[in-house]
């Protein structure tokens, strides 16, 4: 199996170049059944990593594109009459895949954002008092711009935790820029890694990834030393849970079956910095770098 992760880090690596931290993050993410944000400027990479995501990872995927004018049947679909048999019928939405590709997603407005709250926690949405089930797997691969970029709607906290893992890619380094436009004519093809079943066979492996019971006292320690402070928003028991998932993911992509505190720091930032920020622009987060400094991982 190692060899399968193996195998998707270095496409991932061929099309999104010089991230490596990055991208070892968002597959870590896919395998603890988590949802990705992945925030920055228009034009890095955003939407070609998820893109690049679902192709490695063999899924059926939807590229949507979120807009204002966009409303939350646009997401899940919705029922028409039938005349020739005189009943409504269901006709599915973008959410009826194994990866959603949300672009975008904060150029939407608050209540078709909304819309996949329900999608997201729980694999199934509603839909005139009836409930559909989700494919399985089922993950939310989401970019956003900054919110000082016009047009844009904040995502509400509720959904923002929703999110396992947020990342910002940031700009390519000179040399990674050099490589990309020398080979622009070279474009990079994505194919599938892995079929659903192997994916899912990784996934338990990650849910029997052992952890310590010091490194779930240490986890437990970041999570309430976040919630002593005044100046950002506490971590919430779902983030424990996604802090735990992802680190266990983390150590099984690094080939080992049990969890040490360096997974627990390498995943924190990711995952712990969008719940405790909330709002705030990127420029003005520091709480994950500050409670890692704070928390010795040995007491």
């Amino acid at each position: 199996m190692q060899l399968l992760i193996d195998a998707a880090l270095a496409q991932l690596n061929r099309v999104i170049l010089d991230k490596p931290q990055h991208i070892k993050l968002a597959l870590a993410c896919v395998l603890a059944r988590g949802h990705l944000l992945i925030e920055d400027l228009p034009g890095v990479g955003k939407s070609t990593l998820s893109h690049a995501l679902a192709l490695t990872l063999g899924l059926s995927h939807q590229r949507v594109q979120f807009t204002s004018d966009m409303l939350p049947a646009d997401l899940t679909g919705l029922s028409i009459f039938d005349q020739s048999n005189q009943s409504f019928v269901f006709h599915p939405g973008p959410l009826f895949h194994q990866v959603v590709l949300a672009d975008e997603i904060n150029r939407a407005s608050p209540k078709t954002q909304s819309a996949l709250l329900e999608a997201m926690s729980e694999q199934k949405v509603s839909i005139d008092s009836t409930t559909h089930d989700l494919p399985h797997p089922f993950f939310v691969i989401a970019s956003q711009n900054p919110l000082e970029q016009s047009g844009t709607f904040p995502l509400p906290e509720s959904q923002l935790d929703r999110f396992m893992m947020r990342l910002s890619l940031g700009y390519p380094s000179v040399e990674a820029e050099f490589t990309m436009l020398a080979n622009a004519n070279n474009a990079v093809t994505c194919e599938s890694v892995m079929d659903v079943n192997q994916l899912l066979e990784l996934q338990s492996m990650v849910d029997n990834v052992s952890v310590s019971e010091g490194n779930i006292r240490y986890i437990v320690a970041l999570v309430h030393h976040s919630r002593q402070q005044s100046d950002h928003h506490p971590l919430s028991p779902r983030a424990s849970k996604a802090i735990l998932c992802a680190a266990k993911a983390w150590a099984f992509i690094h080939g080992r079956d049990y969890v040490i505190p360096d997974d627990v720091q390498a995943i924190f930032e990711a995952v712990a910095q969008h719940r405790l920020s909330g709002l705030r622009p990127l420029s003005q987060q520091q709480g994950a770098k500050a409670i890692l400094a704070d928390v010795n991982p040995l007491q």
